[in-house]
């Protein structure tokens, strides 16, 4: 008795029609002929809905269904979440669906309604776009079921909760591997750079034989040898590609609900399939006060699984970064030059000039690029009308924050760094066609 009164509910129309009856017994004081029409429609409300109950509770399985999720959700993303009703009912019925989402969405009013009809399936879908990484709960699939009557709803729980973890971006991952495939790259602005020079690097200097390649001699060791003398060179070596990502408190401006930290995340998920894919060996770590989560560089079999589960375990307090503490991470344990592509973000030309002497020091003996981030809303402001003389006032001062940004690059060319500087959206894509930039280039 007690799960029956639980699954009952008495719907508007019950009430809409209640208070009609009301109405008509309290009007039947002054005409004294409306009390037994009044009687009469009671008696009518009464019997629909028992014979409502009747309709709903005595089948042994109303509605069935489940909830299919990914397993796991893309971060960023829009993830779709496929929910299938069955009504085992000889009459259609209307469904209305609560989903209980996971609490980090904060929606509170989410509902589905759907008209089923008889004896059939319904399948409908609805998008989540999540904006952290982390465990996701999605609770219970509650089902309210009205027959065509509409007075009563009967409630079923279809699904209890379920655990679902939310990785770094893997949709866009899938989404540049697929798009490389068809050779559909430039559509997404990868740009195809054309190679220069040749892909060998050198191994020797060796003695001169008849049949060798005229344009590899080495004059100088010709000349004191007193014999001809000349380079000999080896296939390319898969060089290491870093992706050094600063999780202090610069990294914790939000865009489009997603942190710079979270845009870096996702980038180096996909720079590091790309590496891979071109032979090249994929590493990682990150950096605030000190240096965690490290994924040496190598092109293994389970290398992508590796960096996948560490950008997904990151966690910070956004605290302040040590510059310091990078560079001797760096000069301690990567020995051999690499391409290191550092996420950042400088806002002003003074918090760039605190950490130019280890950008510099770095610089030295590795391939760095520098990566930061445009302020749109800033831009967005300065292009906008100003109406009086605080918003012209206003449009300077984000002018000025928007040229310091220029003169940052500039800055950091002056000493050999190479720069990209990129709105969040068109993080992936830049960093991308500076890696391929840098291999045509023969930079490393």
């Amino acid at each position: 008795m007690k799960k029956f009164v639980q699954s009952l509910y008495l719907e508007r129309t019950f009430f809409y029609a209640f208070g009609g009856i009301v109405i008509l017994f309290i009007t039947s004081f002054l005409v004294p002929q409306l009390f037994e029409v009044s009687k009469m429609v009671l008696l009518i409300l009464v019997l629909f809905t028992l014979l409502d109950i009747m309709l709903l509770f005595f089948a042994k399985k109303g509605v069935s269904g489940t909830r299919t999720c990914p397993e796991k959700l893309s971060n960023g993303d829009e993830n779709t979440i496929i929910i299938k009703l069955n009504n085992h009912y000889t009459f259609p019925i209307k469904a209305s669906v609560l989903d209980e989402i996971p609490i980090q969405f904060q929606k509170r009013d989410f509902n589905i309604n759907r008209a089923i009809k008889a004896s059939s399936t319904d399948q409908f879908s609805y998008q989540l776009r999540p904006t952290e990484r982390g465990e996701f709960w999605f609770g219970r699939l509650i089902v309210y079921a009205q027959s065509p009557i509409k007075l009563i709803s009967r409630r079923f729980y279809l699904e209890e909760k379920k655990l679902v973890p939310c990785y770094p971006s893997y949709i866009q991952l899938k989404k540049f591997d697929l798009i490389a495939a068809t050779y559909r790259l430039n559509e997404m602005g990868i740009k195809k750079v054309r190679r220069i020079g040749h892909t060998m690097e050198f191994e020797q200097i060796k003695e001169y034989v008849l049949g060798d390649d005229v344009r590899t001699i080495n004059w100088k060791a010709t000349a004191k040898r007193n014999q001809l003398m000349l380079n000999q060179f080896q296939d390319e070596k898969s060089q290491p590609i870093y992706s050094i990502i600063d999780k202090g408190r610069v990294m914790q401006m939000p865009f489009n609900g997603l942190s710079l930290l979270d845009y870096a995340i996702n980038t180096a998920l996909v720079i590091s399939n790309v590496v891979i894919k071109k032979q090249d060996r994929a590493g990682l770590f990150f950096f605030s006060k000190k240096i965690e989560n490290r994924v040496a560089a190598s092109k293994r079999g389970i290398q992508m699984n590796m960096i996948l589960q560490t950008l997904y375990n990151v966690k910070t307090d956004f605290k302040e970064s040590d510059f310091g503490q990078l560079y001797a991470e760096i000069k301690r344990n990567i020995s051999q030059r690499s391409l290191l592509f550092l996420y950042t973000n400088f806002e002003t030309l003074d918090g760039m000039d605190r950490q130019l002497r280890y950008i510099k020091a770095i610089a030295k003996n590795h391939l760095l690029v520098v990566i930061f981030f445009k302020n749109e809303q800033l831009e967005n402001f300065s292009k906008t009308d100003a109406e009086n003389v605080k918003g012209i006032y206003n449009k300077v001062i984000a002018q000025k924050f928007i040229n310091e940004k220029e003169l940052i690059v500039q800055e950091l060319r002056k000493y050999g760094v190479h720069v990209i500087l990129t709105t969040p959206e068109d993080l992936s894509i830049s960093t991308i066609n500076k890696y391929l930039e840098v291999k045509a280039r023969g930079l490393i």
